[in-house]
This record gives C-alpha cells, structure tokens and sequence, in this order.
C-alpha cells in the first residue's frame, strides 16, 4: 500500500512540477517583453577587447604624450567584465541573447541591409527595420538617397528612419539641405531616430573633427519640428547632458519620446540613473524608452536592462513603461508587428 501511495504521490508531483520546469526553461514565456529602440547591426572588428562598463571618468589627455587613445574612459577594472564574441560568431550570439531576453530590437543598417536580413533570419520576429540616410561629405546624391529610402519604407520592410547624425558633420537636425528627408519621413508616417547631446566617448575632438556638441542641443529640434508637426522623432540618447532642454522641448512637444541608449551603460552609473530619474520626475515617464546602442560585446544588453530594473527611484509599471510600452505605443506595435502592417 505505501509503494502505491509514493507511486501515486510521484504521478502527482510530476504532473505539477515538470511543466512548471519546461515553462522556466522556455525563458520567452516568463520574461516580459522588452523593446530596444536603438540596436545597430554590424560585425565587431576581430580585435575587439573586454570592457567595463559605466566607467567613473572621462580622461584629460595631452598630445604631447603621443597618439591619443579613441577612448576617454578611465578603463577601470570590473568583475564580471563584458566580452567580446569569438570572431564571427557575434550576430548568432546577440541573437540568443534577443530570444533569452525576450527582446525586440529597432535595428539600423548602418553596414547594409544584408546584415539587418541576417539578423531577422536569426531572430525571427524580434526585428523591426531601420534605416537612414548619410550625411558625410562622400554621401551619394540626394536624390539616389531619397529614392533609396522611399523603396525602403514602401516595399522594403523598413519601419524606422535612423539612425540620423548631422551632429557628426557639424550642423543641425533642422538644417534645409536635409529637409526633404523628413518631408518624405512625414508624408509616409515614418518615426524618425536623431543623435542628439552625447557622443565620441570623451574624445571626439582627437577621432571626430566635425563633431560639434552644440548642435546636439534639442533645441535645434524647434524649427524641423515647426514645418513638420506632424513628423514623429525620438531623441536619442535623451539629449544628454542638456536635460533642461530636453525637458522644455519635451513639454512643448507631445511627439517627441526619447531613448536611454549609448547613456545608460557609457556614463557614471550614479549619472545614469539622476538622468533618467529626472526625465521621469519632470512628468516624462511617458516618454522614455530604453535602448542599448548595442555594440560588440553581447552582454551588453542584459546589462542595460538591469539598470532599469534595479532602479530604486522607479516603480514596476514605470519600469515596464521604459522597457517595453512606451516603445510599443511610439512605434504603434501589437502583436509582434508595427499596426500600420496589419491594416493593410
């Protein structure tokens, strides 16, 4: 009778256990959806080296000293440190980590749209397209960029204008010889990605000469966002450090969310998080998305994430907000799709 009883017992056991272990394995059904708004597709140069992030400076150098490093971070040892994927294994790797995550990416051709195709190949479903135009000085002709992206938006699949830098080259998001860019951007109800505030990792004056700080003032928004009102443009990267006019432009405007990406993990932690705190103190809470500006190192994501996870100033439902449905509601996203594909 008690060998029948255990066996009993055991059936019963079983029956309520092992699908509560094949759910836990199965990470996708119990971890809540994230969006990342700022995802770049390429293929990390073969030497790339672990790293540490939210380093707590910003170095001086000197050119006196010899050739300057292309990073101003202070490089201070961690534990765990993030590493880099073995040579040609990163797009599969930060693919795992998408589907580990339960991760949805706003990923931008910078190299091409063959690598974006491979991405959507690995992840399934967990792509949403982006694409921009070049503003450097070796940029093809205005007119080829523009037949380009409206053959991208139309028929290409892509979903996102982005990601866009004048910055880089020095001149502002509202200059005229880009305004026909986002005319077609509007016309076609296409959100639009601009850098704006932070870049160059503390040396942009020694790697990227063109690079003014001054014309990542949100600011420069007013008068692009003045002959477009009905254009929608997220702020990357909030606009940091100049979060008053961030907020001022926030509160003039009820198109423009921002992300968190690039930010959240190359910044003094303790800096990160007033920033964000900040944003959604002021009433922004809204507004914010989270994005990893994701390069080379795969763990890079998880670690972004828990920032916004662990942060004590946040409640659950602002933290679900950055992470997943502020995004959802900017790039109107249901059911794994953008809403403007499901109502064709």
């Amino acid at each position: 009778m008690q060998s029948k009883l255990l066996r009993l017992l055991s059936v019963f056991i079983a029956a309520i256990v092992m699908p509560c272990i094949a759910q836990a394995q199965n990470t996708t059904d119990v971890v809540p959806p994230v969006i990342d708004v700022h995802f770049h597709a390429f293929e990390p140069p073969p030497d790339s080296a672990p790293f540490c992030p939210n380093q707590s400076q910003f170095l001086a150098s000197d050119p006196a000293d010899g050739e300057e490093s292309q990073w101003g971070w202070s490089m201070e040892e961690c534990t765990p440190k993030l590493h880099p994927s073995k040579p040609g294994e990163y797009i599969k790797d930060i693919t795992d980590e998408m589907k580990r995550l339960n991760v949805t990416a706003v990923v931008f051709a910078d190299s091409g749209p063959e690598l974006v195709a491979k991405y959507e190949e690995l992840a399934p479903g967990r792509v949403i397209p982006g694409i921009g135009f070049n503003v450097f000085a070796e940029a093809p002709p205005k007119s080829e960029q523009l037949k380009m992206l409206e053959h991208a938006f139309t028929e290409g699949g892509y979903r996102v204008m982005g990601e866009i830098a004048p910055q880089y080259v020095g001149i502002s998001p509202s200059d005229m010889n880009l305004d026909d860019y986002f005319s077609l951007a509007e016309r076609l109800d296409i959100p639009v990605a601009i850098h704006m505030g932070t870049g160059g990792s503390g040396r942009a004056n020694v790697y990227l000469p063109q690079f003014r700080a001054s014309m990542g003032d949100p600011f420069l928004l007013e008068d692009l966002l003045g002959r477009h009102p009905g254009l929608r443009i997220w702020i990357m990267h909030a606009g940091y450090p100049l979060i008053d006019n961030t907020l001022a432009l926030l509160q003039a405007n009820s198109h423009i969310y921002v992300d968190i990406a690039g930010l959240i993990w190359s910044y003094p932690l303790y800096e990160v998080n007033r920033y964000i705190e900040r944003l959604v103190k002021a009433g922004f809470g809204d507004r914010v998305m989270y994005g990893t500006d994701q390069l080379i190192w795969p763990g890079l994501m998880a670690h972004s994430i828990s920032i916004i996870q662990n942060a004590d100033y946040l409640t659950s439902s602002q933290k679900r907000d950055i992470l997943y449905n502020n995004a959802a509601r900017f790039l109107r996203f249901s059911g794994g799709k953008i809403v403007k594909e499901l109502s064709k």
